[in-house]
């Protein structure tokens, strides 16, 4: 799959419907994604897979992922939203 498609499943997969979600994937995807690294970008859709329940209670930092390579992605969508624009 070229970068570029692989870029826009990316982007389209982080629109979840729920506003509270979608202010933080959608401009990670958009900006940060294509920058990660493969074992980043392999990180970023498999947190894609996880329910929006649980991908909530995580960025709320209310509960934590449960793996160190969903913790890592997690921190670094909240990374990316904590950035200044």
């Amino acid at each position: 799959m070229s970068e570029d498609i692989e870029a826009k499943r990316a982007i389209w997969h982080s629109r979840r419907g729920m506003l509270e979600l979608d202010v933080l994937l959608v401009p990670f995807a958009e900006k940060a994604y294509p920058l990660l690294d493969e074992a980043d970008k392999k990180r970023y859709q498999d947190l894609l897979e996880c329910e929006d329940p649980d991908l909530f209670t995580w960025f709320l930092e209310h509960t934590p992922p449960g793996t160190k390579d969903m913790e890592r992605i997690v921190e670094l969508v909240l990374e990316h939203a904590r950035k200044p624009r």
